[in-house]
């Protein structure tokens, strides 16, 4: 048997690469923070739109205003790809490692199917890029992307709501990485339409928000990798290349060791949530463990790597640390998900377990 990627899939994330190598580089980065001019970030996020990423999870016949999937893929006319969650690893990679600071999570892998399955009249705007959506499923939490977003989705009672900017009041917060615009979001009890409701819609969502926000991490580990094994080449001292010395090839390799384990790991829980996998939960939890520790280290290491210079938040290595930073504790941190894991494997002494671990 053969395990890869479906070429279906693959060919979404190379036409997205493409856009992104040609149109994100550390200034469209920056631009996203308070203060920046986002503007050629939404630009961007048009183009990738046109690719078609944003109806990645919609089924092919979701109807729109003559909105459909372009590039010759193959697929139906609608605002779908119909595609389903094994497409969000390597498209999620591929986001991540631009650092193209956008609610791909939330949109791709969350609000859109959302929409589409709620019928919403918002989906064409949405799926065409002409509209930021961002969603949270975590009660009283500040929202990411929320101070800039057209279309957020929120927690109230017991289900999932969409308002539009204008039907809730916005607090902006700060936060590690400010291209990610959090804001507190107070919305009404009514009005609003109703996405999800009750615990099995919730979970689903959930996870699915889960598994992108792993994916990126592994993108954005492999980023910093890059950008470090490039420094450290090109940087010398006494006469030979930083990257000669037995202490940063040896920390490089522990890196890459990481990673590598953590992406299968996160194609694992692609696999389980498009198979309808019982264990696909905890497959889940356990990427985003793999994922975010791979990522954590990833940064440290590559801060550690690059000297005096990598401490200082002008450089761009800091734009995906920050990003690192935020998302490893997005969508469950860690500690979060090795709790869940213990409770549904039934161990004793789970306070224990989850304080080790969330030490490590």
């Amino acid at each position: 048997m053969r395990f890869a990627v479906a070429e279906r899939d693959a060919a979404l994330a190379e036409a997205a690469g493409e856009v992104l190598a040609k149109q994100v580089g550390a200034e469209q980065i920056r631009a996203g923070w308070p203060g920046g001019r986002t503007e050629s970030v939404d630009a961007v996020w048009r183009t990738l739109a046109g690719v078609g990423i944003t109806g990645a999870l919609i089924p092919e016949n979701a109807e729109g205003a003559g909105v459909g999937p372009p590039l010759g893929l193959g697929l139906g006319l609608g605002l779908g790809l119909g595609l389903d969650e094994n497409a969000l690893v390597p498209l999620m990679e591929t986001l991540g490692r631009s650092g193209l600071p956008v609610p791909a999570a939330e949109t791709i892998a969350v609000g859109a199917p959302l929409l589409a399955a709620a019928a919403a009249p918002q989906l064409p705007a949405v799926v065409g890029g002409s509209a930021l959506l961002t969603v949270s499923l975590t009660r009283a939490a500040p929202v990411p992307f929320a101070a800039r977003a057209d279309l957020i989705a929120v927690r109230v009672g017991d289900g999932l709501r969409l308002y539009s900017r204008d039907e809730v009041e916005t607090e902006p917060v700060d936060s590690v990485d400010g291209s990610r615009r959090l804001a507190r979001v107070h919305a009404p009890a009514g009005g609003g339409l109703l996405l999800a409701e009750g615990p099995v819609e919730l979970a689903v969502a959930y996870r699915r928000g889960v598994l992108a926000t792993a994916a990126l991490l592994v993108g954005l580990s492999a980023r910093m990798l890059e950008l470090t094994v490039a420094h450290v080449r090109e940087r010398h001292q006494f006469g030979v290349p930083v990257g000669s010395f037995q202490a940063v090839k040896h920390a490089l390799a522990d890196v890459e060791l990481a990673v590598r384990f953590a992406r299968p790991a996160v194609l694992a829980a692609g696999w389980a949530q498009a198979a309808g996998d019982p264990e696909a939960a905890v497959r889940t939890s356990m990427a985003k463990v793999l994922a975010s520790e791979a990522a954590r280290r990833t940064a440290r290491t590559a801060i550690q790597c690059h000297g005096a210079m990598g401490c200082t938040t002008e450089y761009d290595l800091h734009l995906y640390a920050k990003r690192t930073w935020a998302l490893a504790a997005d969508w469950g941190s860690p500690a979060e998900h090795r709790e869940f894991i213990s409770r549904r494997l039934g161990l004793t002494g789970v306070a224990d377990i989850v304080s080790e671990g969330a030490g490590t």
